[in-house]
């Protein structure tokens, strides 16, 4: 997924703040892809509600796929209340995931930024870091009893995380 913003001096024209990227090795399918990556930028708060996504046609023409597996990733948004679609004028951003404020998330991010660089040092790959990752989330919730509170967790739960 690249997040940017782009400049345009026509009139009622409007630049998405997202492209969309597929992995075809993934796994994963293509229309998911799609809504997960929707679902990633609302929450690290690069889209907001009023932001346009980029029109289907668009979408089809950048990626090469069918205009109807971008149609069922924007309806599975809409289902979830993230997105609604204007006839005429497109479809717009409706509601957030963003948990937490954008200062916040620099120092989170400059932190994971170091970890990931130990992680590398160390020899884990991609695969291995995101393995580690999966099973550290997977344990830090189970500890907390499932509830994705912040409350309650442990100082030793955070520890080698810099």
């Amino acid at each position: 997924m690249t997040i940017g913003q782009g400049d345009s001096e026509q009139v009622g024209f409007q630049v998405s703040p997202i492209e969309f990227r597929l992995d075809p090795a993934s796994g994963v399918p293509t229309y998911l892809q799609l809504v997960h990556q929707v679902e990633h930028a609302l929450r690290l708060g690069y889209l907001k509600p009023g932001d346009q996504l980029p029109k289907v046609r668009d979408v089809v023409a950048s990626l090469a796929i069918n205009p109807n597996t971008v149609s069922k990733a924007y309806r599975e948004l809409e289902t979830k209340g993230l997105i609604v679609g204007r006839p005429g004028q497109g479809t717009f951003i409706l509601a957030t995931l963003s948990q937490v404020a954008l200062p916040e998330l620099t120092g989170l991010r400059r932190s994971l930024r170091g970890w990931l660089a130990k992680a590398d040092t160390a020899g884990l790959d991609e695969s291995g870091i995101a393995a580690l990752v999966a099973s550290e989330l997977r344990d830090f919730y189970e500890r907390l009893g499932g509830s994705s509170t912040r409350s309650g967790a442990a100082e030793d739960e955070t520890e080698g995380v810099a």
